[in-house]
């Protein structure tokens, strides 16, 4: 059996220096999933973006989904032939593209896809994000059938959150190999 192969989905502007996400590409070699434009991401370009990685990455893999991220995540599950492949999903801080704020600036994401996921999932959630309320981030794991764990007080649970390579957070993900 092939073991699961580790696919980073960034949020918006993708995930810079000092990012988990990063960190985790640095120092396990996961991949990150490349997106044409992440400054103007386009939801159906992301998810057939997403899908051809699926599709073309020998065995199965895990998902390691923030903000944007974690709504491409949603979306590409509903549409794709792929499914079966994903052993899991860790799904960090979604970013609430409903919110007037958001869709303004990130148009063409919405609504957010509601549908129980076909994976397991653990979605953590931040009592201070400001991109999605605490109570937005449970509502969406209920929605999504996934597991919610309270991140605490870490903002957007990115860079700025001071968080390096996370080692509670690849302890979640790592726990989705089971």
């Amino acid at each position: 059996m092939n073991p699961c192969t580790v696919l980073l989905l960034p949020g918006w502007q993708s995930s810079g220096p000092g990012h988990w996400q990063t960190e985790w590409e640095r120092l396990h070699g996961y991949q990150r999933v490349q997106q044409h434009d992440w400054v103007h991401p386009r939801r159906g370009d992301w998810s057939a973006r997403l899908e051809d990685v699926v599709a073309d990455t020998p065995g199965p893999v895990l998902l390691a989904a923030h903000s944007l991220g974690c709504i491409l995540t949603a979306w590409w599950a509903a549409h794709t032939r792929h499914a079966a492949k994903v052993r899991g999903a860790l799904l960090v801080a979604p970013g609430d593209v409903e919110r007037p704020n958001l869709a303004a600036q990130i148009t063409g994401w919405t609504p957010i896809v509601r549908q129980a996921l076909p994976f397991p999932a653990v979605l953590v959630g931040s009592r201070d994000d400001p991109y999605c309320s605490f109570e937005r981030a449970q509502a969406l794991a209920a929605d999504w059938g996934a597991r919610f764990v309270d991140g605490g007080a870490h903002g957007h649970i990115n860079a700025e959150s001071g968080l390096g390579a996370w080692d509670a957070g690849h302890a979640l993900l790592q726990s989705l190999k089971d």
